[in-house]
């Protein structure tokens, strides 16, 4: 929600991450009806316009685990943590 509360930024993710565009542009063209809907169930002065973004979290994640998976990381994390305190002194 923007900080007025006029604008409301709406992150999805169709089911299996497929068809995104088809899904955003349904949501687009289904905008007014759905607007409609926050205004009758949400208490607000002015029902905020939607805007439909794909939330890009899950491929964050997913590249964050890869990261932790690799073979650098891995060694770092099996490391004795008594053998760091012997090298930094």
């Amino acid at each position: 929600m923007s900080p007025d509360l006029k604008l409301a930024t709406i992150y999805v993710m169709p089911l299996g991450g497929r068809d995104t565009e088809m899904v955003l542009a349904a949501l687009e063209r289904n905008k007014k009806f759905l607007r409609g809907e926050v205004a009758r169930r949400v208490n607000l002065k002015f029902a905020p316009d939607l805007r439909f973004r794909v939330d890009e979290r899950f491929d964050e994640a997913e590249r964050i685990e890869k990261l932790l998976r690799t073979p650098a990381v891995q060694r770092d994390l099996e490391q004795d943590p008594d053998q760091d305190r012997e090298e930094e002194q």
